[in-house]
């Protein structure tokens, strides 16, 4: 029943910016966390960014300065600037849910691709 919405992704010249979205669709449930993950092809998936229930925003080094999460209720987004030809991967929405059943699953996104060209 619960899922997520992903959109954005897409292609861009280095030094550009893209915009990522998430909502998590479906009823009876709660939220502890979310975040984006990034992976490439023959590398494991990587945290790029985290929005936890409470404490302090994490970035990947690689993307710190550079990238913004925003989370509230149901959705997250993540605001790419500057990007670099480095960043090009299939980026994942994930988040950490409390279902019907009060037990914490993992939830994941289709996957989205963005490539970024010099």
């Amino acid at each position: 029943q619960l899922r997520l919405v992903e959109s954005g992704g897409g292609s861009v010249k280095a030094g550009g910016s893209l915009r990522l979205s998430c909502e998590v669709s479906g009823v009876g449930f709660s939220v502890n966390s979310m975040g984006w993950y990034r992976q490439t092809p023959g590398s494991s998936r990587e945290k790029v960014a985290f929005f936890p229930s409470s404490g302090h925003l994490s970035y990947a080094d690689a993307v710190k300065g550079r990238f913004t999460i925003s989370h509230a209720g149901n959705w997250v987004s993540l605001e790419m600037n500057n990007l670099k030809v480095e960043d090009t991967a299939v980026y994942y929405c994930y988040a950490d849910l409390m279902d019907g059943s009060n037990w914490s699953k993992a939830y994941w996104g289709q996957g989205t691709q963005v490539t970024v060209s010099s």
